[in-house]
């Protein structure tokens, strides 16, 4: 796998192992600090919601880390590119739903990594 992509696909891994342990282990915690314009109530009441959605991360972590370990090239960049695609997706529709932010913690490195795949970088 081209060098940048190989480094845009580890930080894009690292950044979702991040937000794994912060929505299921640091929820109730840091959650207050980070976002602010939330009443502190309600972090107890969406703990739960917050730990599916680390899940979630978790899982396209795991996708990213499985594709750096491939051997065969293809089967790599297959295999990146699907998980790439789907952090691509979500950080759009959170972007839509959530908050922009998140296009450009997200959406914008997974596109980044896209182009550095298929331009070979």
């Amino acid at each position: 796998m081209p060098l940048i992509a190989s480094i845009l696909i580890g930080l894009i891994a690292a950044l979702h192992l991040y937000i794994l342990w912060f929505e299921m282990f640091a929820w109730e915690s840091r959650g207050p600090k980070v976002f602010r314009s939330f009443e502190r109530d309600m972090f107890p009441k969406t703990k739960v919601m917050a730990a599916n959605q680390g899940l979630y991360n978790g899982f396209l972590a795991a996708g990213l880390i499985w594709a750096l370990l491939i051997g065969d090239a293809d089967w790599a960049r297959n295999v990146a590119l699907f998980f790439l695609g789907c952090v691509l997706v979500a950080g759009v529709y959170g972007a839509a739903t959530a908050s922009k932010r998140i296009l450009y913690v997200q959406a914008v490195p997974a596109g980044a990594a896209i182009t550095a795949l298929f331009i070979g970088v």
